[in-house]
């Protein structure tokens, strides 16, 4: 069972890595007001504490390759794969995506190891998702429970009482006075992205490894057959635990910041809700009501999308669509100029995914 609605999703979240984000935020040069003014905000991140659209990019993805994992396993179980050969796979997995975020920092360019950065999005996506897959092999349901809850209140915890010994009486939610930076300064080898801290650093790995983990629970759980449990009240359910799950980030929030860059576990749970109801709701309407005439667009996406992110590094695709529209776009009013220069970016973008589409050619890793 492959769910149609989990490629869509994810092709919708990375859509805004492809310049779905700076499309919106042009809107905003072409239409200035209130309403556009306040888009173009939520496409960039916040600067420390708090939460814009443009923070829940990434953890979205961690959830969604959360939700594949069960569908996966089950997959290669009921093809005859040995528990050593899952295993192996996963830990491959895990540490190639470690390999390619480091190449995507820049390593082969310039080979100074002692200045490269080691830390990165695809090293996390890959750590995070190894661990939670290994946690979710080896455990129950309910044991997977009480390891998520772990995580995020151990976290807690230890960054609320352990100040970093250099703080300086600095707030322990602040990049300096946090011990999540003290790891990241002493442990972490190369250049660290703030300088004083790495949001894809050691310690803030523990709670992204929830992320995951949430996600394989919403997984299992569609995955489940029962004769009572319809799909319509799978969706229900999903709703109902998303609310419950914001409800608990945003009470905890008065003490533990949302704050991206911490990855704190009441971003985990805010943004997990989130990540939630917008899979519950793309279930709805692709898996179970059929409505998926629309999805194709994202779904081309969806199934590339490390290819995307890796390629808009290594491939000049600015460069191209200003050859193949660059004339033509200096004909409109300026104003609307950096709208559809973004559709022009987007464009080539899919255009490329569209050929590797029907072509049947998938980076997986």
């Amino acid at each position: 069972m492959r769910l149609q609605s989990l490629d869509a999703l994810r092709g919708f979240d990375m859509f805004f890595i492809m310049g779905g984000s700076a499309l919106i935020a042009a809107l905003a040069t072409w239409f200035p007001g209130t309403f556009t003014d306040a888009l173009a905000v939520q496409m960039t991140h916040v600067e420390w504490h708090g939460l814009a659209h443009h923070d829940t990019i990434f953890p979205l993805f961690l959830f969604i390759a959360g939700i594949a994992f069960p569908f996966s396993l089950k997959k290669q179980r009921n093809s005859g794969r040995s528990e050593g050969a899952i295993h192996w796979k996963i830990i491959r997995r895990g540490l190639t995506l470690v390999l390619l975020g480091v190449i995507y920092n820049g390593l082969l360019e310039h080979w100074n190891f002692a200045d490269a950065r080691y830390a990165s999005v695809l090293g996390r996506i890959g750590l995070v998702w190894m661990f939670g897959a290994l946690i979710y092999l080896h455990t129950s349901t309910r044991s997977r429970a009480f390891i998520t809850a772990a995580l995020l209140v151990g976290y807690w915890l230890v960054v609320r009482f352990i100040p970093a010994p250099d703080a300086m009486g600095q707030d322990v939610y602040s990049a300096q006075g946090s011990i999540v930076g003290y790891i990241d300064r002493i442990l972490l080898p190369g250049r660290l992205i703030y300088g004083n801290i790495d949001p894809e650093g050691i310690l803030s790995t523990i709670p992204a490894i929830a992320t995951a983990l949430l996600g394989m629970f919403t997984g299992q759980w569609v995955q489940l057959q029962r004769p009572s449990l319809t799909p319509n009240r799978k969706v229900v359910a999903m709703l109902i635990a998303a609310g419950i799950l914001l409800a608990i980030g945003m009470l905890w929030s008065l003490d533990f910041p949302i704050n991206k860059k911490l990855w704190t576990s009441t971003f985990v749970l805010v943004v997990a809700a989130y990540s939630l109801a917008l899979f519950a709701i793309f279930y709805y309407i692709i898996d179970v009501r059929g409505w998926n005439r629309w999805t194709p667009f994202f779904t081309v996406i969806g199934l590339n999308s490390i290819t995307i992110y890796l390629a808009q590094k290594f491939i000049n695709v600015q460069f191209t669509a200003d050859k193949i529209c660059g004339g033509l776009i200096g004909l409109l009013p300026e104003q609307s100029q950096p709208f559809f220069s973004a559709a022009a970016y987007i464009a080539v973008c899919w255009l490329l995914l569209y050929v590797l589409y029907r072509h049947r050619i998938f980076l997986k890793v």
